[in-house]
């Protein structure tokens, strides 16, 4: 896989999984920052409140940056790992997995609660639709309005998302193409008389929003 794509899953999934009288309920969901991680956790602790346990892992960023596991009471190791490794094992990042737990009445042990949390979450990842994307570099263009064209014809050449624009005496466009092929962009811009292009974080463009 290319060094600026991804894989991440598109929409929530969930499935159940059953082992001697314990059930486990497995959520998947698409996050990219630790405050939808908490929202999603809070909507499941408050839907499946009766439930034993509410174990979790998640990954973030491109290169799954950053990580945290979660056992809710289980024995150390036995979920929270078990899960993580299944989104190490299929390669996908800026993803939250939650197995719901309710205690049927007979212990797993061990080695029974590592297989049944990682087959939880190896299932609920075999049913969502996970997609790949690519890791971009987002730019910020400013031009006078008499080189729009100039400007247009590089957008149409290299094809990065239009992600805005504002078109007055002087404009603004902000743009995102692939990590790849980033430098391309950047030089054809500079070299268009009038524009100035700028990279800018991802995390200052979205508080702008």
């Amino acid at each position: 896989m290319e060094n600026d794509i991804y894989k991440t899953i598109a929409a929530a999934a969930e499935t159940v999984f059953k082992d001697r009288s314990s059930k486990f309920l497995s959520f998947a969901y698409p996050v990219t920052t630790p405050e939808e991680v908490k929202e999603r956790l809070d909507e499941l602790r408050k839907k499946y409140y009766d439930a034993t346990h509410h174990c979790y892992a998640y990954r973030l960023g491109p290169r799954g940056e950053s990580y945290r596991v979660n056992d809710d009471g289980e024995p150390s190791g036995t979920a929270g790992r078990p899960i993580l490794g299944q989104m190490l094992s299929a390669e996908i990042t800026d993803c939250l997995i939650v197995v719901v737990r309710y205690f049927g009445g007979t212990k797993l042990g061990v080695p029974g609660l590592i297989n049944a949390y990682r087959t939880s979450a190896e299932e609920v990842l075999s049913v969502a639709d996970v997609v790949e994307k690519t890791v971009d570099t987002i730019f910020r263009v400013v031009f006078p309005y008499v080189t729009m064209n100039d400007v247009m014809k590089v957008v149409k050449d290299e094809q990065p998302r239009i992600v805005s624009q504002e078109f007055d005496n002087l404009c603004t466009m902000v743009l995102a193409i692939r990590q790849s092929k980033a430098d391309i962009l950047e030089s054809k811009l500079s070299k268009t008389e009038g524009a100035q292009a700028e990279r800018i974080d991802r995390n200052d463009h979205a508080e702008k929003q």
